[in-house]
Parts: structure tokens; sequence; C-alpha cells
């Protein structure tokens, strides 16, 4: 690798320490091309300065996204029914998520290689220890009214979504890192957020990957079920509950227009009426499609298959407080049982990555990819149950969800466990049952012995390693306690730096190895399907999709 180091050390000049810290990582080939860039982007190091570094050390620059030449046409889109109200504070699905990404925008855009990108925001960066963090704010946006937005939007927008008062979604992320009134007006274009801790990986939170995070107008954007004021390339013509929406060009966005003149969008309650239609010429896009239940498209020659990977997954928790599984020896002999490449081969077709029982995907740059694979090794498995004084077996109940692949996964589970003499009793709930008030005592899902529990997508694992982990975790559905990860987990969220990051990370994926509270046993790809002419769409694995640069 030849390195210019003079202009290398023109780049450096006014950085900080930890940014600073991050480029002689990358010169020391402590960080790859790809972690560079998904952890500059955080500290608020724009595209160009990032890609001018890699272009020191012999790394290229930032490709160019293709431009469309000419407009016109209209865009048809098939994908789930919005699950209930198209409040952005309250939205929790991926048909609302995907609705309300036509016309609504967020500070900074988490794409689907996991680098932020400035939207709403042209710039952000952390005081020295990470509990303050400032935006400074794209100048000349303009609402669907015609409204200029300022801080006072911003500083409106996220108050509303931290304020427990509200019922806001975001709470779930929110919650013990940004306290209702902390988002403060700095003058018209800066915004400052008074962090209840450290946080060095906070634009997470305001970006696309907390997709209740759009910027509405400070009055209006109380009331935008009624007025779908937002700043998107594209605003509201229509929309009718459990049949569509529609949506034509905003001849006032601030960046690039748009290239189709309408977007149509089609809801339906299953899959399978979204196949029949795009094979059928009625839609040129399927928004999401599962994997099991989109086998005749993997291989159709009329369909082009937009395979992100993910981080999103399938949660098994055993209740640690709970017997069989209140010995980590049994929880460990559980998951040895389990063949984590057939189940990405079969299970997923090939469309996942194997997970190691931790949050820690290796798509994040944080993860110590040295930490040890966990296969499948019945001897072991045997000789754990011995010890734990169950040599002869155990029985319980597992607990999931009719959704996704989730049937089928609990019954590999079942029969993988019998070589160790598991006896596994299957509870499959519609999706309301599984869930009931998603509190403790009234849902089947925090409650059960064993269970399995869909999360989706997340470009850090901050929310995976703190709700369903930590002791005071409000998902903690395998009753996890244990102090020791709690502080870890703490000093993973706090740090800025990315080898700090990585220490930490590699304690808990340790920690987590021994303990086995969860399985987390594949990462699968979020997949769009479109017809093979069409170009330039973003679909993010979080449920957003761009049409807005879409060539066809």
């Amino acid at each position: 690798m030849k390195i210019d180091f003079k202009r290398l050390d023109l780049l450096r000049r006014g950085r900080s320490q930890v940014e600073n810290a991050l480029i002689d990582s990358l010169v020391a080939g402590r960080v790859d091309r790809r972690s560079f860039l998904k952890h500059g982007s955080v500290l608020g190091l724009t595209l160009p300065f990032l890609g001018g570094v890699l272009g020191t050390v012999g790394m290229g620059t930032m490709p160019r996204p293709a431009r469309a030449a000419v407009p016109g046409g209209t865009l048809r889109m098939a994908q789930t029914v919005p699950a209930g109200t198209m409040d952005p504070v309250k939205i929790a699905d991926g048909g609302g998520i995907s609705t309300l990404s036509q016309c609504a925008e967020y500070l900074c855009f988490d794409r689907p290689d996991l680098v932020l990108e400035p939207q709403l925001a042209l710039s952000w960066s952390p005081n020295q220890d990470g509990t303050v963090w400032t935006f400074k704010l794209r100048q000349g946006v303009k609402f669907h009214n015609g409204a200029t937005m300022t801080a006072d939007d911003v500083v409106a927008s996220i108050n509303r979504l931290a304020d427990p008062a509200n019922g806001s979604n975001a709470l779930s992320a929110f919650s013990g890192v940004l306290s209702a009134g902390a988002a403060r007006k700095v003058d018209d274009y800066t915004v400052e957020f008074h962090l209840d801790a450290p946080n060095g990986n906070f634009p997470y939170y305001l970006s696309s990957d907390n997709y209740n995070a759009v910027i509405l107008p400070a009055r209006e954007g109380a009331e935008f079920e009624k007025n779908w004021i937002a700043t998107g390339p594209y605003k509201h013509e229509s929309y009718t509950p459990q049949v569509g929406a529609k949506f034509t060009r905003f001849d006032g966005y601030w960046g690039p227009q748009a290239v189709a003149d309408r977007i149509e969008i089609s809801y339906y309650n299953d899959i399978q009426p979204q196949i029949l239609a795009f094979q059928g010429g009625e839609v040129d896009i399927i928004q999401q499609a599962p994997v099991l239940q989109s086998v005749a498209l993997l291989n159709d020659p009329n369909a082009q298959i937009l395979a992100n990977p993910s981080t999103a997954h399938q949660q098994v928790h055993m209740r640690t407080d709970m017997d069989p599984f209140k010995d980590p020896r049994v929880r460990r002999a559980i998951a040895l049982c389990l063949d984590r490449p057939a189940l990405v081969q079969g299970l997923m077709k090939g469309k996942a990555a194997i997970g190691n029982d931790s949050p820690f995907a290796a798509v994040y740059p944080s993860t110590d990819a040295g930490v040890p694979q966990r296969e499948k090794n019945i001897a072991e498995a045997k000789q754990l149950m011995e010890a734990a004084g169950m040599k002869d077996g155990f029985e319980v109940t597992l607990t999931t969800e009719d959704y996704l692949e989730l049937p089928e996964y609990a019954q590999l589970i079942q029969n993988a466990v019998k070589a160790i003499g598991g006896k596994i009793t299957l509870q499959v709930l519609d999706q309301g049952t599984y869930y009931g008030d998603a509190v403790p005592g009234k849902s089947p899902w925090l409650d059960s012995t064993m269970g399995i529990t869909d999360y989706g997508h997340r470009g850090v694992p901050n929310v995976f390693l703190s709700a369903p982990l930590t002791s005071t975790g409000t998902w903690n559905s395998a009753h996890f306690n244990n102090k020791t990860y709690d502080t870890l987990v703490a000093s993973y969220i706090a740090a800025l730096d990315l080898d700090a990051q990585r220490a930490s990370a590699s304690q808990i994926q340790k920690l987590l190895l021994e303990e086995t509270p969860i399985l987390f046993a594949y990462f699968y790809d979020y997949l769009t399907v479109t017809k093979p002419a069409l170009q330039g769409i973003v679909a993010t694995a979080m449920g957003q999709i761009r049409l807005d640069q879409a060539t066809f």
C-alpha cells in the first residue's frame, strides 16, 4: 500500500484526537475500507473527506451514483398493509415505514452499507466525551407547504419523540439516551443534543435507523396524518387505509429532482398476492420479499433481487431464571445442537450470514472477528448436559409467532435438540397474541420459558445490546441479569473511538458465548424485488425505500 503522507498530513490538520485515531487505524491496517467509512461517518466526517483519506492510502475514492437523464412516468410498488396509524411518532411496522419514506426525511440517512449520509443535516460532531452532539442543518430546505425548515422544526420533531407523554415508539431507542427537552436550538441552523450518558454512535439515533425520527414542521407536525407535510422528494396525493397511497413529485425539493412523476403504492395482506401482481405486470416493485415465501422469484429471469446484508435476525431466548435453563451449560448445549451453515443454506436459501450468539453481526465495524465461531458439536453438548445433571434431557414449550420463517425455524430447533434428549412442544401464535401488551405478565413474548422473536435491522448494535439483554432492558425476555455484562455494554455505548468499541465488543461476545441467554444463529438479508430494467433504487433493511432516483 503506497501512502501519500504529504496529502494525508494536510487532511489530518484540525481533526480531533478521535478522528485522527481512526485514520491511524486505517494506515496501520487495523481497520478496513468498509469499517473506516462506517465509523468515520458516525463521527461526522464527510463522505468527500473520507474518500480523500482513502485515496491517500491507495484505496480509491467514494463512487458517485449515476443520475437518470429522462424524467417522467409512474412507479408502482406492492408492499404489506401498514399495521396501524400513519403518525410518525407511533409507526412501528414495515408497511408504515416504507410509505412514510416516500415523503419524509431524516437528519441523516443510514445507507444499505451502514454508512451515514447527510440528509437534512450537513454535518455533526461530538464534544470530547460524547455527551453533547452538535448538528449543522442544511439551509434552503422547504416543506411541502412552502415553509422553510429551521432548527425550531428539528427541535420540535425530536423532543416530541423523546417525550413519554406522546407514547412515542422511538422511546425504545431514546430511553436512557435522550430525554424530553434535550434537543436545543443554538441558532436557526444549529441544534445541540444533550444526552443522558455518553454515546459514541448517537447519530444513528437521529438517522433512518430510528425510523420515527423524521423531521416535520414544528406547528403542523403533530397532525401529520391530516396534512402529510414533510420535506421529501415526493409529496402526498392520497392515502386510503388498507388500499394504498399515491405521491407526486415535489418541485420545491432541496436535492436533485425526482425522476418519476408519481409513486403508486398498493397494499396487500400477504406476499403471495404481491408476487402474482408482480408477475402479472401490475406492479414494478415488491418492497420486501421474505425468503421462504418468495422462492419462486429467486431464480426468475424477470425478477431482479436486491439483497441487502442486514442485522435483522430471529432471537431464541431461554429464561435464565427458570428451569431447565437456569444452568448456562444447558443453554450452551442447545446452542451446540444447531447447524448454522445448514440453517443459512437450507432455511434461508443462502440469503443470510451465520451468527455467533451475540448481536455483533459481521457487518458491524466494532465486531471482533477473532472470536471463534460456535459450531455444531453434539458430543460436547451431551457432556454439558451430563455435567448439568440433565443427562436424560428436558421438556419445555417453545412459543413463537406465525411470521416469516419462524414456525419452520422452531421445528428445526425442535428436531435438533432431540440429539441431547430435548423434548420441545411448539406453540405458534398470531403476532398480536404473541406480543400481547409487550409488558411482563401480559405477553407470551416476555413470559415464555423459551421463545423466538423477530428483530428488525439496526445500523449499530446498541438497541440489541440493551433492550433484550441488560438487567433493566425493556425487552429482556431471557430475564438475563449479569452486572458484568451491563458494565461492558455501558462502556461500549459510551466509546467514541473504534478501537475502544472493539475492545468492549470482544469481551461482550465472549461473555455471551459463555452465558448464552439468547441464540443469534443467523442474520438474514433484506430482499427487494424489482423489474430488471429498474436501476437506482435504494432499499434499506430498516424498511425505507428511496425511489426518487430510480431509472426505468
